[in-house]
C-alpha cells in the first residue's frame, strides 16, 4: 500500500513506533511490530523510512530527486509478497538496498568505495511478515546474521506467537511493539486536520461539531484507515449536496 507522506500526521502512536525503530537500529536487534489492520503500521513504516521518495528514485539517473533527508533514516522498507521464496526475498531486498545506496550516495556525495550496505542500510522493515514461509523467514534471518543492520517484521496480532515457533529466529528478537488504534485525544487531533482539509473549522464548543466528532470516533474506533475512507465519502457527499458543515 502506497501512502502520501506529505499528508502524514505525527501522532503519539507514531512517536512510539519511531522510538521502537530507533532502538532496533541502534542495537541491531530484531523487532516485532503487531497491530490490527488499518491502525497505521504500514503508513508509519513508509513515513519513517521515507520509502515513498526512495522508491521513486531511478538509481541510474543523477537527475532523480535527491536531498540529504533521504539518507538520514538509512532504512529499507519491504512488503513481503503473497507468493514468496528465498530467491524472491533476496532479489527484492537487493533492489531495496541498491535504491537506498543510490539515495545515500547522491545525497551525501559518498565516494564509490564507501557505498557498501554496511554504510547505507542500518535497518530493514518487512511489512506483511505474516505471509513469510518458514524457508523465507530462515533466509531473512540469514541475511540479518550476515548484515550489519537491525530488522523489524510487521504483522497482525499473533505474529509474535508465530515467530516464537522458530527458535533460531525468535532468539534474536530484542523488542516487541504493539501498534494500537488512535486514542480519543489523538482522534481529536486527526479530526481537526480532516475538518480543516474540507475548509471547515472544528470547535469543541459547538455541540453539532462535538456530536459529529463523537459519531466518527464511535464508528471508526480509532482506526486510521477507516477515518480516511469515511472522510473521502464525507467529502464526496458534501460536494454532491453542496453542504457546508458536518453533522451527525
Amino acid at each position: 500500500m502506497k501512502t502520501n507522506n506529505t499528508d502524514f500526521l505525527v501522532t503519539k502512536e507514531y512517536r512510539f513506533f519511531e522510538e521502537f525503530c530507533e532502538a532496533c537500529k541502534r542495537d541491531k536487534y530484531i523487532g516485532i511490530c503487531f497491530g490490527p489492520p488499518g491502525v497505521g503500521k504500514t503508513l508509519s513504516a513508509r513515513h519513517y523510512s521515507k520509502w515513498n521518495e526512495i522508491e521513486a528514485i531511478d538509481p541510474f539517473s543523477e537527475s532523480s530527486k535527491y536531498w540529504p533527508e533521504l539518507a538520514d533514516r538509512k532504512t529499507v522498507f519491504y512488503t513481503a509478497p503473497v507468493s514468496n521464496t528465498p530467491k524472491k526475498i533476496d532479489d527484492n531486498l537487493n533492489d531495496g538496498f541498491f535504491k537506498l545506496r543510490a539515495a545515500v550516495y547522491y545525497s551525501n556525495k559518498f565516494k564509490e568505495n564507501e557505498m557498501g550496505e554496511e554504510n547505507s542500510c542500518e535497518l530493514v522493515i518487512v511489512d506483511e511478515a505474516d505471509r513469510l514461509t518458514l524457508s523465507s523467514l530462515e533466509h531473512l534471518r540469514d541475511r540479518y546474521d550476515q548484515g550489519n543492520f537491525g530488522l523489524i517484521v510487521i504483522g497482525m496480532p499473533g505474529i509474535e506467537k508465530k515467530m516464537s515457533r522458530y527458535p533460531q529466529f525468535y532468539s534474536r528478537v530484542g523488542f516487541s511493539h504493539p501498534y494500537n488504534p488512535l486514542s480519543e485525544e489523538e482522534m481529536e487531533f486527526v479530526l481537526q486536520h480532516h475538518w480543516e482539509k474540507l475548509g471547515l473549522s472544528l470547535s469543541l464548543e459547538d455541540f453539532t461539531d462535538k456530536e459529529a466528532m463523537a459519531s466518527v470516533i464511535r464508528v471508526t474506533a480509532g482506526n486510521f484507515r477507516l477515518v480516511n475512507r469515511l472522510f473521502s465519502q464525507i467529502q464526496r457527499i458534501m460536494k454532491v449536496n453542496t453542504l457546508s458543515s458536518i453533522t451527525k
